[in-house]
């Protein structure tokens, strides 16, 4: 069976993702990082979804002193109860410069050493959040330059890039997951932590919004 290193923060998207490459027949192996995040409960979701699963978790850990992101720096104020429009309007305090890249960069050294034939990453350029790194365009670059700078690359063995959700609404992810049998219990949105969903930062009123419209209660407010 193919194997394949799935990015799993633990939030919906990474894992709709997860269950994509199960369905699509790829062996996962899941990949979630600690990069100074405000909080680890996503992590934390990840770790009881793979134990549930049985499959191989790796854990890794980076640093970004700098910070520059509302994601790093609790002194940077999380937007509150903005609607779609203001979402889309420009790029958002929460976007953590070269993250995306940086993780890539991570899973394809994942891939390569575990021979991976993809890198499943749920990156989706329709959540209104305006992250330049979650964009097609960026992601077929990504891979062209990871072809052109590893041993798999220049030794004929392709690690394809495969964003599923990219085109997606949350309402449809969410329904694909559903199909897919996705614990929903197990996920974790919010950028703010905590015990529950704070309801108001723009990860929690776009994944309400998505299961609103799917017409599926969402677990972590059911509860």
């Amino acid at each position: 069976m193919k194997k394949a290193i799935c990015l799993l923060s633990g939030g919906l998207d990474s894992t709709v993702s997860l269950y994509v490459a199960r369905s699509e027949g790829y062996s996962p192996v899941a990949l979630s990082i600690d990069y100074g995040q405000r909080h680890l409960r996503e992590i934390s979701a990840a770790r009881t979804l793979t134990g549930r699963l049985k499959i191989p978790h790796y854990f890794a850990a980076l640093s970004m002193p700098w910070k520059g992101s509302a994601l790093l720096d609790p002194k940077i104020k999380l937007p509150r109860d903005r609607d779609e429009k203001m979402m889309s309007g420009e790029i958002p305090v929460t976007y953590v410069p070269g993250r995306n890249s940086v993780f890539l960069s991570m899973a394809m050294s994942c891939a390569e050493t575990e021979k991976a034939h993809a890198i499943f990453f749920g990156a989706n350029v329709l959540d209104y959040s305006g992250y330049p790194d979650c964009r097609p365009e960026y992601l077929e670059a990504f891979g062209d330059a990871m072809r052109l700078g590893t041993q798999a690359g220049v030794g004929g063995w392709k690690v394809e890039i495969k964003a599923p959700l990219i085109n997606l609404t949350k309402k449809d992810i969410v329904l694909w997951g559903q199909k897919l049998g996705v614990p929903f219990e197990t996920t974790w949105s919010c950028y703010a932590g905590g015990d529950k969903p704070c309801g108001v930062c723009d990860s929690c009123i776009l994944r309400a919004k998505g299961f609103r419209e799917a017409g599926v209660p969402d677990p972590l407010l059911v509860a």
